[in-house]
């Protein structure tokens, strides 16, 4: 039998192993957190084809666990890790996870996903009933595991194993609902019951997240403000009517950044180290970025404008793309880090061809550029549409790299908008080219007065968005749901 761990953290991507964003930034640091505030947790993650295990030895645990799923007889492998005394466990099997992508190609989703992650849930019970005793609360992210959550609901009426065990699902970004065929439904092991409005029906589909919605016992997202809009039509995809009746048990937690790994005084991927009592370093990133982009050295004095992040409309790429040509015209360069969208890729490399040494683009992304574009960068843009928490401008602040960005979700919780008093940032209210720009200009502005722009990034790196107090608020739910103190 296994040591029972006291939280046990289902997620579909764990970073330093997997990672395509903020989720798995938050399952590399929010567990480790806890563990060193003593409490016993261990994490249950895909074994992907793709994923970074050089500085981890995987051992395999068991062969030919029963799943049963999608027919009977089927089964999975399980390895294990060790990160920093919390252990990994990895769910493996090949026709589902030794893939390049870990959800989908520039094609689209994988045909199979609703498959691949009914799957995944299924296994990681299935390993767990391996426990001398389930632990007291399963802790499950996104729509990818939101089944387990389902599952338990369920099982507790029947099955001794899982009466004590409680479930927190947390909905990392709403917009995604892993929503599938109704008729995948009927061999999911959910109990007919399930296919209801208030369960995991949803306009005659299958709807993964809308079942960690309905059945959790607690929900969780990942800003205080964020939590607020999804009670909405606006930002609540759908689903404002089933989370409203669920309002009572929704929190919204602000993530944290993981200064260990997002900190120029201890970047080991910048040229020059630097802090908020000393910025010359700062100066010698931007000098390097520019030279490895191939940007104009003449331009060296005047603001470079970094973009990181996916390239769809809900990190309004678009926006940015609209105003290229007028930021030219200002003088200023601008440098993006991303992937995503085809059409938008190929948008983003016609405004390099038609701009060169003002606009640099590199269409994927590595941790080590993104830290040096953080870096090297002036001022950070940031014109999502919609933002659940956001930690790059988290990162942005952290590098005396104030950010322009929107007034949502939890940008609205972290960046002090000038000119307010404490000012950390800038910040426009609608998601258009206009308003974008208009803020953008705000804080050129502001940068010709190179006191007050210090002043600006020395208040923005001295911020403190650490894991400690979220991981305080999380470790409260627990105890309310059972961990006892």
């Amino acid at each position: 039998m296994l040591q029972q761990p006291e939280i046990c953290f289902l997620a579909s991507e764990v970073y330093p192993f997997s990672k395509t964003g903020g989720l798995g930034d938050v399952m590399g640091i929010l567990p480790l957190t806890l563990s060193k505030m003593g409490v016993k947790v261990c994490i249950i993650t895909p074994l992907y084809g793709r994923i970074c295990t050089a500085s981890y030895k995987l051992r395999l645990m068991y062969e030919n666990i029963p799943v049963d799923y999608p027919w009977p007889g089927v089964k999975a492998d399980v390895y294990k890790a060790d990160y920093q005394g919390i252990p990994v466990y990895f769910i493996e099997r090949g026709e589902y996870f030794d893939r390049r992508h870990y959800y989908c190609t520039y094609k689209g989703d994988y045909f199979d996903n609703c498959e691949r992650f009914i799957f995944l849930c299924r296994a990681s019970l299935s390993l767990i009933k391996k426990f001398d005793r389930a632990p007291i609360i399963l802790h499950a992210h996104d729509w990818h595991t939101a089944l387990a959550v389902a599952y338990i609901y369920f099982w507790r009426r029947n099955d001794p194993f899982w009466s004590k065990t409680s479930t927190v699902f947390t909905i990392h970004n709403l917009a995604f609902h892993g929503r599938f065929s109704s008729r995948l439904f009927w061999d999911c092991g959910l109990p007919y019951e399930a296919w209801n409005m208030d369960g995991v029906e949803f306009y005659n589909s299958f709807n993964f997240l809308k079942a960690g919605i309905a059945y959790a016992d607690q929900i969780t997202t990942v800003s205080p403000t964020y939590a607020q809009e999804i009670l909405t039509p606006e930002f609540g995809c759908g689903l404002e009517g089933l989370l409203q009746k669920r309002r009572n048990f929704l929190s919204g937690i602000l993530n944290g950044a993981d200064y260990s790994v997002w900190s120029p005084e201890n970047d080991a991927f910048l040229d020059a180290k630097y802090s908020w009592q000393d910025l010359e370093g700062k100066k010698q990133c931007k000098i390097k970025l520019f030279r490895s982009l191939g940007l104009r050295d003449e331009m060296l004095d005047r603001p470079l404008l970094g973009f990181i992040g996916r390239l769809r409309r809900q990190k309004g790429i678009d926006l940015l793309l609209e105003i290229i040509p007028d930021l030219v015209q200002r003088n200023v360069s601008v440098v993006v880090l991303g992937q995503g969208n085809s059409f938008f890729e190929v948008k983003l490399m016609e405004m390099v061809e038609k701009y060169p040494g003002y606009v640099s683009a590199i269409v994927g992304y590595t941790e080590e550029m993104a830290h040096k574009v953080l870096a090297g960068s002036d001022i950070f843009l940031m014109p999502s549409r919609y933002e659940p928490c956001g930690l790059t401008q988290m990162y942005s602040l952290r590098y005396g790299t104030p950010p322009v960005a929107t007034a949502v979700g939890g940008l609205k919780d972290t960046i002090i908008p000038y000119p307010q008093e404490g000012a950390t940032g800038f910040m426009f209210d609608e998601p258009r080219a206009d308003a974008f720009l208009h803020g953008i200009d705000q804080a050129l502005d502001v940068f010709k007065n190179k006191t007050i722009w210090q002043q600006i990034q020395i208040r923005a790196m001295e911020a403190d968005y650490s894991w400690d107090m979220s991981a305080k608020i999380y470790l409260e739910i627990y105890k309310r749901l059972g961990l006892e103190a």
